[in-house]
């Protein structure tokens, strides 16, 4: 009961999350705002959580996840309110930065619940029904943004995000007896720093190819959006043509512990990786919506599988009593990228379009499936 309400809970925040990515894209798109502009406004998502991923996780190591998933729900919802109290371009940004300070502090949490509520064995189950809940919300959250936007209006949409959001919150403020007392609040003695679990090379290459994963899935959120609107498509058939990627995940999160088994968690990682890369060079080639969704479906295949063995691996490859903290770091190597790839490429974009931006995506994916089938060795 304890795991399927914790992915209940974690399935509203996300959907918070993923619907508001879609529609802050769009919200800007409006303000006729640039593809570098856009990307400032995609990593405002990630800045800060870049340097509070490993506090968030070394705070629910220390005073339990409780406190962090309460604060993150309610902090997530006043955010999403900001646009509707002030529509102008600047606020998206603030809300977008206040956004991801909120998720990160519920996300990590989550996870290190999660982690925390079976042996190694049960983990993999544990985690792949975690990820399911996180693959429907991503089918949820665009879809039902993409019919707000063309039936109601951007106001409303934010609405109907903040006051999904704050449920979590909301329900673990009167309803915790759910947390078991072990994950609670956690007293051993920090075994070691961060510059350690570094030194660990099985960890440190899953924090690497977890983090291009992530910013896999994350910059096709925001920039399918910019390039649905550049060649004419409405608001519902991008968050149809995004909810795809999401559908798929969800059926391949199904098989996930039994292609785990059969083959190793690492292997099925690595191929996952090859096939989202190989997927992103066809996105700016094709513009009819059916073969984009089509197009969709497939990188969902690859990164579905790719996000929940990330984090088992990163959770079993953790140091004792560090389980948070290197969830952490690997929201950090993820909240780099983040950073660092809209930027680069956004500026790109701005002067050649969308196709550097899906093309790099493309690389970094087929690097972290070269860096991934390499030996494990500490």
């Amino acid at each position: 009961m304890a795991l399927y309400l914790t992915v209940l809970l974690a399935l509203l925040n996300q959907i918070g999350l993923k619907g508001s990515r879609m529609l802050v894209v769009l919200y800007a798109i409006d303000f006729h705002t640039s593809p570098f502009a856009i990307g400032m406004l995609s990593s405002m998502y990630a800045f800060f959580p870049l340097v509070l991923a490993v506090y968030a996780g070394r705070i629910s190591d220390r005073i339990g996840v409780r406190i962090p998933m309460v604060l993150g729900s309610i902090g997530m919802g006043a955010s999403l309110l900001l646009p509707t109290m002030l529509p102008f371009l600047p606020v998206l940004y603030v809300s977008a930065a206040l956004v991801g300070i909120s998720n990160i502090f519920f996300h990590v949490s989550a996870h290190n619940l999660v982690g925390s509520l079976g042996d190694a064995d049960a983990r993999t189950n544990n985690f792949g029904t975690f990820s399911l809940g996180s693959a429907i919300s991503g089918f949820i959250g665009p879809m039902l943004v993409g019919f707000m936007v063309d039936h109601a209006g951007y106001s409303l949409a934010y609405y109907w995000l903040a006051a999904i959001a704050v449920v979590p919150g909301i329900f673990l403020l009167f309803h915790a007896g759910f947390i078991p007392a072990h994950v609670k609040i956690k007293h051993e003695k920090q075994a070691s720093g961060i510059k350690k679990m570094l030194g660990n090379r099985a960890l440190r290459g899953t924090l690497i190819t977890s983090g291009l994963i992530l910013t896999g899935i994350d910059l096709f959120n925001f920039y399918m959006p910019i390039y649905g609107r550049s060649i004419g498509l409405t608001a519902s058939v991008i968050g149809v043509i995004i909810g795809m990627q999401a559908a798929a995940a969800f059926a391949v999160r199904l098989w996930m512990p039994r292609l785990s088994r059969l083959h190793g968690e690492k292997r099925v990682l690595t191929w996952s990786l090859l096939m989202a890369g190989v997927t992103y060079f066809l996105f700016p080639v094709f513009e009819h919506p059916v073969i984009l969704a089509a197009i969709s479906f497939l990188l969902g295949l690859g990164l579905g599988c790719g996000q929940p063995l990330s984090i088992i691996l990163t959770y079993n490859h953790s140091p004792p009593g560090q389980a948070g903290e290197a969830l952490g770091m690997r929201l950090t190597v993820n909240k780099l990228t983040q950073i660092a790839v809209p930027l680069v490429f956004g500026s790109l974009g701005t002067a050649f379009g969308i196709y550097p931006i899906f093309w790099s995506n493309a690389v970094f994916l087929l690097i972290g499936g070269y860096i991934n089938a390499q030996p494990d060795e500490r």
